[in-house]
């Protein structure tokens, strides 16, 4: 998934939000919630000791700049930021390091997900992908 994402020419269709030197950003297709990104290292690595210095600010400097982009656009009241490291802590592609980004609200989480199995979005990754891109204030690639 990352690496069709990243060698992708078509960004709108890979839902690749942003790129710069050494990451790019994209809209989790299986979001846990409405915004949920991923903030993800061009290089496969799988740990954080296997950044360099200069992927390693500048992971942090870009999900720094989505959770801005995201507060802006979606008004959460909250958000999760994390990195599953290993696939005993759940990381569903243990060599390509990234960061999920998933806006919270309070109340956001009820009954649908657990008695139905399934979850709500108010908005489909290809309209959120829009409304994202346009408020970005460095458009990326």
């Amino acid at each position: 998934m990352f690496c069709q994402a990243k060698r992708s020419r078509d960004d709108r269709k890979a839902h690749v939000l942003y790129r710069s030197q050494r990451i790019f950003v994209l809209l989790n297709r299986y979001p846990y919630n409405n915004g949920h990104l991923m903030v993800a290292v061009y290089r496969h690595v799988g740990t954080l000791s296997q950044l360099d210095r200069h992927e390693a600010s500048e992971l942090m400097q870009v999900t720094v700049q989505m959770v801005q982009l995201l507060t802006r656009a979606l008004r959460p009241h909250g958000f999760n930021v994390g990195l599953n490291l290993g696939r005993a802590a759940g990381a569903g592609i243990p060599g390509h390091l990234h960061v999920h980004l998933v806006p919270r609200w309070v109340g956001d989480t009820n009954f649908i997900p657990v008695i139905g199995g399934t979850k709500v979005l108010s908005e489909s990754l290809d309209a959120l992908y829009e409304r994202l891109k346009r408020l970005m204030p460095h458009r990326g690639q």
